[in-house]
């Protein structure tokens, strides 16, 4: 992974416990990317959904999308991160699959519109070929203040 995929992962707020991104495949700064997700199977959330059946619960793949969301919008050079930056809205989402132990989730996001301190994004998931997740979302940070 470039230099300046890696630093862009890195600037993720979130925990080890809760990074749903392990590797930036692509990213245009400001505009769109692209990353993976391995479900390894050893995740506590697993024991509880579903036992003998684990499965990657689709909120979680709208939270994937929402981080890679972030990571997209908090790298444009035309406009300086928002301290704060969070989840605040989804729209459409579509869940018509899930990841099992094992397999790869490969995540898209393009960023939509900005307006002062709220970023919207469309984003997609799959396993393999198929579309498991399609949403928007909005993410909304802190607005600099005026000097």
């Amino acid at each position: 992974m470039s230099d300046a995929l890696s630093q862009a992962l890195a600037a993720l707020p979130h925990g080890p416990e809760f990074r749903f991104l392990d590797r930036l495949l692509t990213l245009e700064p400001g505009q769109r990317g692209s990353a993976e997700f391995t479900l390894r199977g050893d995740e506590a959330f697993l024991r509880g959904h579903f036992p003998g059946e684990p499965l990657l619960p689709g909120v979680l793949l709208i939270e994937a999308a929402a981080q890679l969301a972030g990571v997209v919008a908090q790298s444009d050079p035309a406009h300086p991160p928002l301290p704060g930056l969070k989840l605040t809205a989804v729209r459409g989402a579509k869940i018509t699959g899930s990841a099992r132990p094992g397999e790869t989730v490969v995540l898209e996001a393009q960023v939509v519109g900005r307006m002062g301190p709220l970023i919207s994004a469309r984003a997609t998931a799959r396993v393999g070929e198929v579309t498991v997740m399609q949403c928007e979302v909005t993410l909304a940070g802190t607005a600099a203040a005026a000097p």
